[in-house]
């Protein structure tokens, strides 16, 4: 006779591994290497806990959305417009949601542009468009199957973490300075803001948004007990693998750029890390960015109409999601002088909207009637509300701070 405790011990893994993963290569899009390499060169290893922190949390939200995705066939968007009835209140929880995003593919085209405009001269506008078409091309992918789409993204996602821990080996690091930015402290409002947009970077809204849609593509309805542990192992292994990939820029960014002065953004790293550690590393850190902005570009995409469709029951055309991502990208290059710093703020927005997607997550995972018996326990609940809020007092702190020099 078959029992329930003979179903939770029977392990199949086949086809587990892929969604976080995927959804994992936002977290070492352009944004989180704009953001790491400001906070090295700037200020050493000071913030190297931040990053930590917002890895380890970032986990614990990437596995919720994933498991909502399996224990309910649906995904976040999909539940909260079933729930947001208003339709004024659903019309504005996408609106947030709708920047979030824009704000996300804006930083990831810009990054990709920067990259491809190094690498092959071609001017930082011409660059963006391309960046932008080759990220449709590979959403396109999604169409003819999830194995594509997410065979490509997990390769270029092990390209660009393996270019920066690369680079991160042949550098110069203080031991004790790392060890010493393990250590939470801060210095002013600068370096305050620079936390928040490392945080807005690692536990990024549309990645928690797309992990529960590509969970449930990956997943339907099938919930089984065993294919927790498949779910566990690919969020450890994905946040493993983004977290080497930012540690590593922030570390080598301290190795070898601080002290630098102030142009040390993404333009100007590859001939300063090609002048510290030798010819090749520059041209190394480039084709990283390249293969980050692309991936992280084309997830972006995906995660936006997964927002779109589930809250408003609608699909933007691909040319229109398009645009939106490449207008304003365009505009920034046209009229910004240093896009690193543009990549910087634009994480901060992230932050801002993480308790719109946080605190619905973490209700919806602990909910019975949601989650049937793959509900959270209280621990993990409180948790996971816990930490929104301190994510939600940052922001707030970093509004005072900006607002009244507090």
């Amino acid at each position: 006779m078959t029992t329930g405790t003979s179903n939770r011990s029977r392990l199949n893994l086949k086809g587990l591994f892929g969604p976080a993963l995927v959804a994992g290569v936002a977290y070492i899009d352009p944004g989180n290497i704009a953001t790491n390499l400001t906070a090295g060169s700037r200020y050493g290893y000071m913030l190297i806990w931040v990053l930590v922190l917002a890895t380890v949390s970032a986990a614990l939200f990437q596995f919720l959305s994933a498991k909502l995705g399996l224990a309910t066939g649906k995904s976040l968007p999909a539940l909260l417009g079933e729930r947001l009835t208003n339709r004024n209140a659903r019309l504005g929880f996408w609106l947030q949601a709708e920047a979030v995003a824009i704000a996300t593919d804006v930083a990831e085209v810009l990054g990709g542009a920067i990259a491809l405009s190094l690498l092959s001269g071609l001017p930082l506008l011409v660059s963006a468009i391309v960046i932008a078409l080759v990220s449709l091309v590979i959403t396109a992918l999604k169409t003819r199957g999830r194995g594509e789409f997410n065979s490509v993204v997990i390769v270029l996602m092990v390209i660009t973490t393996t270019g920066f821990v690369t680079i991160m080996a042949r550098s110069p690091i203080n031991w004790g300075g790392l060890a010493g930015g393990l250590v939470p402290h801060l210095n002013g409002t600068n370096s305050l803001l620079l936390a928040t947009s490392i945080v807005g970077a690692t536990i990024m809204p549309h990645a928690i948004y797309a992990h529960s849609a590509l969970s449930r593509d990956t997943f339907g309805s099938q919930a089984r007990w065993g294919k927790l542990l498949g779910l566990r192992l690919d969020v450890a292994l994905a946040m493993v693998l983004a977290g080497m990939g930012n540690i590593a820029i922030m570390v080598f960014a301290a190795a070898n750029l601080q002290g630098k002065g102030n142009d040390t953004g993404l333009t100007n790293a590859p001939v300063l890390l090609d002048g510290a550690l030798g010819q090749g590393m520059g041209l190394l850190f480039v084709l990283s960015m390249f293969a980050s902005g692309v991936a992280s570009s084309a997830v972006g995409n995906y995660a936006a109409d997964e927002i779109t469709v589930g809250l408003l029951k609608r699909r933007i055309p691909p040319l229109f999601r398009w645009l939106l991502a490449l207008v304003p990208a365009l505009g920034l290059i046209a009229l910004t002088p240093n896009v690193t710093d543009v990549l910087v703020y634009s994480q901060v927005v992230l932050c801002f909207g993480l308790p719109f997607a946080l605190f619905p997550l973490v209700r919806l995972t602990a909910n019975p009637n949601v989650m049937g018996n793959f509900a959270t326990g209280t621990r993990i609940k409180w948790l996971g509300y816990s930490i929104a809020s301190v994510l939600t007092l940052l922001n707030l702190s970093l509004v005072s701070s900006l607002i009244f020099g507090l």
